[in-house]
């Protein structure tokens, strides 16, 4: 069924799928890099707390009717999804001041915004993924204001989904990045994963940092709290 490599990024591989040229195979690697690309290091089992948290997390959007790229998990590190062409952006949501927009605008940290702000990021290592503005992704992203338009609203109901499910399993969702990917009849989906590599998650008692963080900052064992985000979520999932 896995046929050969087609792109390597920071945090996965893709393959194609032999016989299915509409769909892909998503290998989430231990891989965890940070700055860019400017910190990394490997944690043991990393790779596996991704994948299942993705899935989770595909599946309970799936149930809202959000639509993704997601078919199905093939086993503890790989999942089934449907092929799309990625258009180069990085939808941001913010709901609590955190991360660079602390630095760029002066914001205190863990101010809460009055509504869900959404920043647009260009996708380009070699640019180190530029915040942007409409104008600039009809240039650089070859999207159509109608297009973009899509994409924020479905942002903003993915947003609202995920902090109903992230606050019955007791966490704060503070920030996102979502990508979109094209079908072949055009329609918009969301791709790649949605995980604590890219979320920002606080615990609502404690306020401890459930994410990325910890590795970016040095806060802790960074499988240690992947591993209780994935048991909080399938102890939601099987209730």
């Amino acid at each position: 069924m896995k046929g050969s490599l087609l792109y390597e990024g920071k945090a996965k591989q893709v393959y194609r799928v032999e016989g299915e040229a509409e769909q892909l195979i998503l290998s989430y690697k231990n891989d965890a890099t940070a700055f860019n690309g400017k910190k990394k290091d490997q944690f043991n089992g990393k790779g596996r707390l991704n994948n299942l948290i993705s899935a989770n997390v595909f599946a309970y959007l799936h149930q809202h009717d959000v639509r993704s790229h997601f078919i199905k998990t093939l086993n503890d590190t790989e999942q089934l999804v449907e092929k799309t062409t990625i258009i180069p952006l990085e939808v941001v949501v913010r709901n609590v001041a955190a991360g660079s927009i602390v630095k760029r605008l002066g914001l205190e940290e863990k101010q809460p915004f009055d509504s869900p702000l959404i920043e647009l990021f260009y996708k380009n290592d070699d640019l180190n993924d530029p915040l942007i503005n409409d104008e600039h992704a009809y240039l650089l992203a070859d999207v159509t204001e109608e297009e973009l338009n899509v994409l924020k609203r479905m942002t903003l109901t993915v947003n609202t989904q995920l902090r109903s499910l992230f606050a019955d399993v007791n966490l704060q969702l503070v920030d996102f990045k979502l990508e979109f990917g094209r079908r072949q009849d055009g329609s918009l989906v969301l791709s790649d994963e949605i995980s604590p590599d890219t979320c920002r998650l606080w615990d609502r008692e404690t306020g401890e940092k459930m994410d990325k963080d910890v590795f970016r900052q040095g806060l802790g064992d960074l499988v240690d709290v992947y591993e209780v985000i994935l048991q909080r979520l399938e102890e939601k999932a099987h209730a």
